[in-house]
């Protein structure tokens, strides 16, 4: 299980971001030229300039004059505290190149072009699903990059994300998921292997108590992917009641709760609790993030204790706690961010 940031392009954005390309290269693998600005912990930036259109003739209007631009938040870069901060940076770039695109950027080959520029298959591109959706133009925002898990080769990196597409009449419309991306140690640089991107499914009619008052919480944070999780009906209600109960101390960000997360604990043949809808991860608390080593330890303790008490029965994070049978634990993986799973 895990937690993590960001690219962009055209705009700024919260923390971490996406677009137009992975980087500089990459836009000008499109025709793109791109500069930036760079953050901490959170974000970091690849922000982008496009090429315009081609003038249009003496006396046509230009279509896209009026267009509003897309967000075009910051790159996001891993900050202190990281173990293996390139493999994260690895997954982020490829999830920039295949999520967001300047105008007249879409398409299968345009993709390819984007991965091949970061020395990797262009093969990818073709798992990109609903990362790379019907649109002249796309922004991408990575709200947390975190470790679904990591080992010597191998690694799982959840990538995060919001996204922002064109539709067809100029107007913007917003989504976004969370990608799988999965890695293996390589030199120079580890490189991808495959990408999962989640799908949380339509939203049902009546998703289960709770889910209403979660959405509307504002102590609790969620991206894309995860409130559409909770539209779906798919969480358990020991998951909602969990995240209301710790919503009265803390103010949560959660990174992954169903969807984009592996199937099978990583690097194990046991079944993880989120593809079922019983467990939450969360990246940030009272707005420090878990894998900043200048969040109080304090802090994340009391946090993974009073998760235990709203029920989890296996809480994991960067913190020991001594408890009973396996209720805690800690691990790389988890550094993170805080795991939270239930029985049912």
């Amino acid at each position: 299980m895990a937690s993590g940031d960001g690219y962009g392009y055209r705009g700024t954005g919260r923390r971490g971001v996406l677009r137009a390309g992975a980087a500089a290269v990459l836009l000008g693998a499109v025709g793109c030229s791109s500069g930036g600005k760079s953050g901490g912990n959170s974000t970091s930036s690849a922000s982008s300039s496009t090429a315009g259109p081609s003038p249009s003739p003496t006396g046509s209007p230009d279509p896209t004059a009026s267009q509003s631009p897309l967000p075009n938040p910051p790159l996001w870069q891993p900050g202190p505290g990281e173990i293996r901060p390139d493999v994260k940076r690895r997954a982020v770039e490829l999830a920039a190149a295949l999520g967001a695109w300047p105008p007249g950027g879409q398409g299968a080959e345009a993709a390819r072009a984007r991965v091949a520029a970061l020395g990797l298959p262009p093969g990818l591109a073709e798992q990109a699903g609903r990362l790379a959706p019907p649109a002249a133009e796309a922004s991408l925002e990575v709200i947390d990059a975190q470790y679904g898990g990591i080992l010597a080769d191998s690694a799982s990196v959840l990538v995060v994300c919001r996204q922002w597409t064109r539709r067809p009449d100029g107007s913007v419309a917003p989504g976004g998921i969370t990608v799988d991306v999965r890695l293996s140690r390589a030199e120079p640089r580890w490189t991808v292997t495959a990408l999962q991107p989640g799908d949380p499914g339509p939203a049902a009619a009546s998703p289960g108590p709770g889910v209403a008052e979660v959405l509307a919480e504002p102590r609790i944070e969620l991206p894309p992917g995860a409130a559409a999780d909770l539209r779906s009906g798919t969480v358990h209600d020991t998951v909602t009641a969990a995240m209301l109960r710790l919503a009265g101390p803390y103010t949560l960000s959660v990174s992954v709760v169903r969807s984009g997360h592996p199937v099978d604990v990583f690097g194990t043949t046991r079944p993880s609790d989120h593809p079922l809808g019983r467990a939450f991860d969360v990246w940030r608390i009272d707005g420090r993030a878990v894998v900043d080593p200048a969040t109080p330890r304090q802090l994340i303790e009391s946090f993974m204790r009073d998760a235990a008490a709203a029920g989890s029965y296996n809480v994991g994070g960067p913190v020991a706690i001594a408890g009973v049978g396996n209720q805690f634990f800690a691990d790389d993986t988890h550094h993170d961010h805080v795991h939270i799973g239930f029985n049912g």
